[in-house]
């Protein structure tokens, strides 16, 4: 399995300025004015979202024919009603609104009676401490803060904040059911190689906000997102492909996977910076595309200083000396560093000439590798 990076940023950002956009799901207001200071709990828009129109079957719940409809109705066209409240009657039989809104039709030749709902109110907080640097009227807000970031391969959920947890010491650990507690509640928890289905059931149980983990199987993923078979995503072939706005399947906390499918201890350069974050306000943005527009699931950690801050993030070079990480199947999530950049292009095992990278696995360099570019990340110099 290779991991298909969207862009060029590096996985693991450690002091620049972090952009995270706080967008309504439909036009409202904009609360926040721009140049403020925001916290995370802050509420910056607002906007009343429209549902679904219920119908009703009025004839069928009252055994009548549909023209006897409007004569059983105990309220009129463009009444107020609430969720319970008698729509119909007659004789011994009544029929009750499912939900609170307006009569906005009552159609005699179906027998069918029409509820607008109520609009549910959203209000958008800002979920990360940082300054109001950009807003759109009635849209969005931009909040711009000095932050770690380390981006992941693939996440589902929502956009998340909490605190920061390190339930693991390795990042070569696996995350049992009995390890999450009543004091995970309201956290992030980093993870280690891999959590199962039931270890995710009982974080959404104990009330965990996020879930940050260098791999899981993906059967456990299927069984955690109640999907019976693989229609969502295909493993075939070493291969995997994610569904576009799968960030839209909310299943009560946001994961974030760091390194792919199956058991991969979470990259040391990841974990070891959010280990070192740990106690801090984080935020977790689980939704993936990798079609255009192209998103890649974050974790960002407001910094405590502001001192030598990027105000945009460095692209490291690939050059002799680089920490890359691999991203083939065999050695996914290991961390070497760039012995050599060769001009010429070789050929790699299955025989395609491409442009490769020698690098160093270990540090006296018994285990040199030699990859194809498109199979690192460049970490750092």
């Amino acid at each position: 399995m290779s991991i298909y990076i969207p862009d060029d940023l590096p996985p693991v950002v450690r002091n620049a300025m972090a952009r995270v956009v706080r967008r309504l799901p439909c036009p409202g207001k904009v609360l926040a004015r721009k140049g403020s200071r925001v916290d995370a709990e802050e509420i910056v828009a607002s906007a009343y979202m429209p549902a679904d129109q219920q119908v009703v079957n009025v004839a069928r719940a009252l055994a009548i024919a549909p023209e006897r409809v409007e004569r059983a109705m105990r309220r009129e066209l463009g009444n107020k009603v609430a969720t319970g409240e008698v729509l119909a009657r007659l004789g011994g039989r009544s029929c009750v609104a499912p939900v609170s809104g307006v009569i906005a039709a009552v159609d005699t030749d179906m027998g069918y009676v029409t509820i607008a709902p109520d609009p549910k109110l959203i209000e958008l907080k800002a979920s990360v401490a940082g300054f109001v640097m950009d807003l759109q009227p009635y849209e969005s807000v931009t909040i711009e803060t000095p932050a770690v970031q380390v981006f992941g391969a693939f996440g589902v959920g929502e956009e998340r904040f909490g605190v920061l947890h390190l339930l693991v010491t390795d990042p070569a650990d696996v995350v049992l059911p009995d390890q999450i507690t009543p004091r995970s509640a309201y956290s992030i928890v980093i993870a280690g190689a891999a959590i199962s289905a039931a270890a995710l059931r009982r974080a959404v149980k104990e009330q965990v906000r996020g879930v940050i983990v260098g791999g899981i199987e993906e059967h456990e993923l299927r069984a955690f997102l109640s999907m019976p078979d693989q229609r969502g995503w295909r493993v075939q072939g070493g291969a995997w492909h994610f569904p576009h706005g799968t960030g839209a399947l909310d299943p009560g906390l946001t994961l974030i996977v760091t390194e792919g499918f199956g058991v991969r201890p979470m990259s040391k350069p990841a974990f070891d910076v959010l280990a070192e974050q740990n106690g801090h306000e984080a935020l977790v943005e689980g939704i993936t595309s990798l079609r255009r527009p192209l998103v890649r699931p974050r974790v960002v950690v407001p910094m405590q200083r502001s001192a030598d801050v990027q105000l945009e993030v460095e692209r490291p070079k690939l050059r002799p000396g680089a920490y890359v990480r691999l991203l083939g199947d065999e050695y996914l999530g290991q961390v070497g560093r760039v012995r050599a950049v060769p001009v010429t292009p070789r050929r790699v095992g299955s025989q395609v000439l491409t442009s490769v990278v020698e690098v160093a696995l270990r540090q006296d360099e018994t285990v040199v590798l030699v990859v194809p570019r498109t199979a690192i990340e460049v970490l750092a110099v």
